[in-house]
């Protein structure tokens, strides 16, 4: 009994604490998956020396670094340049020469964290020579990792693991053409910036991207819980053109959700789907 009494306790903290970031800062984490939201809670808790949930909420409201912190922590970025080498050579070989017959293509990479899933597609567009058709729109809700992305810059020494990725993803180049080294970081190439646009933009709360060709999200909606994955799949297909494709990740799945009837899968390989129109068949769309 004391133990269910301390869930329903932590369970209205958890509540209440959302509920008050929501209304005095707009960010909106009250659908994120309860074990991913517990684990960064936690961390919350250590870093102000808290024993209760609730303890947490005047910090936030009122100390705007300590609601920096907390936003560092929600943040998704967990990611790598290449990261699943065996997508990108899907996405090279499937799904960049359907792309080809469009004469302009929008891409939107959601959820971009620090950018490197970004500069990987930059790189792969270049070497299909097919980049400068192309505009990515690279978001995140965090505008720090936002900054990063912008920069473009990481530690050296993940480059031997960028590379690694990258040379199992079917490629033309070597990986060392797309950056310069400096001391312990290395600087993506700034040809690879010039058709990116990095912008805010919060996928439990904001509206959709219009007309985009194309659109990768991968390894996020695994922290929503089904309410709010059903909200950013309906946003994902509103913002997709007819015979347009969403990249989701390995993990993820269209099967339970609103969205099943509006997808076709294109690739198993890569958890591909292209949007379905007038439910004709994918292959008779654009």
């Amino acid at each position: 009994m004391l133990s269910q009494d301390r869930s329903q306790t932590t369970r209205l903290e958890t509540e209440l604490l959302l509920e008050a970031i929501f209304q005095r800062y707009g960010y909106d984490f009250r659908h994120y998956a309860p074990a991913s939201l517990a684990r960064r809670i936690q961390i919350q808790l250590r870093r102000q020396k808290a024993q209760h949930i609730s303890q947490l909420i005047p910090v936030l409201l009122h100390d705007s670094k300590a609601f920096d912190h907390f936003l560092l922590d929600m943040s998704i970025t967990v990611t790598d340049m290449f990261r699943n080498p065996l997508f990108f050579k899907e996405l090279r070989e499937t799904i960049i020469p359907r792309l080809k017959t469009w004469p302009y293509v929008k891409i939107w990479c959601a959820g971009c964290a620090t950018g490197e899933e970004v500069y990987s597609l930059a790189i792969l567009l270049q070497e299909e020579g097919f980049y400068d058709r192309c505009q990515i729109y690279a978001t995140d809700y965090n505008k720090r990792s936002l900054v990063i992305a912008k920069d473009g810059i990481y530690p050296l020494n993940k480059i031997k693991n960028y590379t690694a990725n990258y040379n199992n993803s079917g490629p033309k180049a070597s990986f060392a053409d797309y950056y310069h080294a400096k001391y312990d970081s290395a600087k993506m190439n700034d040809n690879l910036k010039k058709n990116i646009v990095f912008s805010p933009h919060n996928l439990a709360s904001d509206s959709a991207f219009g007309e985009m060709n194309l659109i990768l999200c991968r390894n996020v909606l695994i922290y929503f819980d089904k309410q709010l994955q059903n909200r950013v799949l309906e946003l994902f297909e509103e913002s997709l053109c007819a015979g347009g494709f969403l990249c989701l990740g390995a993990k993820e799945s269209l099967q339970f959700s609103s969205m099943v009837d509006k997808f076709a899968p294109v690739s198993q390989k890569g958890n591909i789907f292209r949007k379905i129109y007038r439910q004709q068949e994918m292959d008779d769309v654009c």
